[in-house]
């Protein structure tokens, strides 16, 4: 439809409204959950949000989604943001879904307190809405949570790093998220309780966006300002293999332990090489699946889910440390994601 054509009021609002339409068509295009009855008419429709379609925890996110609406005979839409913090673009996509006729929204917020209107507003047309991997603030603003136990997660990794350096003074980097993300705040948090430690024996911490580039360029910050620094907390796995990548430009590859969070197959292989010393897994395609069930339940009979449900999380290490229960790598390949 051209933006410089000369139209009456009328067909502006015409156009605009098919502009909507192919709007949620494209951005949320239909998944491979339709059932074999054929058109899907009378299938129930399940909306899945994540924070981005690149990120390969959100892949496989999108992978378990599309299998469990298959298997319950349901039709999945989906749809991401532009990138990681893209609220605007995932507001815009609860109301294209809202106006598709969805009967429940799953989502992955990338801003978990501006989400919340957007999400208000969908609960009032009586749409469920259920986040995955990230809480809303305040966690009530969605019907349920299906999610790794994010403080666990990160406390893992920070038990195992402290066994790990004892005997040693620890120099702490801390590659953190952003600003406002609840998953973030949760597992930095989760790894000075597990670490025994605080904000202030930290001596750098930097914002990665999870991304491995930033992640690189944060390692070298914090490098340049303590050179000492002998233990790194990743937020996830991108950001390990960066500060990995700014170690061995140093040399100091191998006498840096860095922990990590997430358990893709790409960062649980870099546990198996030695690049990353441990991981804490979850498991992204179980909190769709559990998600797509729940709406299908909501749409048969009316049973909302509520609370939160944990899915998991599993340390993976090759090199166990007395007192911290994990897994080795040959587990976490079996069960990796990616």
């Amino acid at each position: 439809m051209s933006r410089t054509a000369r139209l009456s009021s009328s067909l502006l609002r015409v156009a605009a409204v098919t502009g909507v339409a192919a709007l949620t068509l494209t951005a949320c295009g239909s998944g491979s959950g339709s059932s074999s009855a054929g058109s899907g008419s009378g299938e129930v429709k399940v909306g899945l949000i994540t924070k981005t379609d690149t990120n390969p925890f959100f892949v496989k996110m999108k992978e378990g989604a599309e299998k469990a609406a298959k298997e319950n005979g349901a039709q999945l839409v989906t749809a991401a943001g532009k990138f990681d913090g893209d609220n605007a673009g995932q507001v815009t996509a609860i109301e294209n879904m809202v106006a598709s006729g969805v009967k429940g929204i799953l989502i992955t917020p990338s801003d978990s307190k501006a989400i919340v209107p957007a999400i208000a507003k969908a609960k009032a047309k009586g749409v469920l809405v259920i986040a995955l991997d990230t809480p809303t603030e305040p966690e009530s603003a969605v019907d349920a949570l299906f999610a790794t136990d994010n403080l666990k997660a990160g406390q893992l990794i920070g038990e195992y790093a402290k066994a790990a350096m004892t005997g040693k003074t620890a120099k702490i980097a801390m590659l953190d998220l952003a600003p406002g993300v609840s998953v973030g705040v949760q597992r930095h948090n989760g790894f000075l309780k597990g670490f025994g430690a605080t904000d202030k024996d930290v001596a750098c911490a930097q914002d990665t966006g999870g991304d491995q580039a930033k992640g690189q360029t944060a390692m070298e910050n914090c490098l340049q300002k303590n050179p000492g620094i002998n233990v790194v907390y990743t937020i996830n796995e991108p950001a390990a293999l960066g500060a990995y990548t700014a170690l061995k430009a140093k040399g100091r590859e191998k006498d840096v332990l860095i922990v990590s969070v997430d358990g893709g197959c790409t960062g649980t292989q870099a546990v198996k090489d030695g690049k990353i010393a441990a991981t804490s897994q979850q498991y992204p395609l179980k909190m769709a699946a559990e998600g797509v069930k729940a709406v299908v339940t909501y749409a048969k009979d009316g049973k909302k889910a509520s609370g939160y449900t944990d899915t998991g999380v599993t340390l993976i290490t090759d090199k166990a440390q007395t007192g911290v229960t994990s897994k080795d790598t040959a587990f976490g390949l079996e069960n990796c994601w990616g």
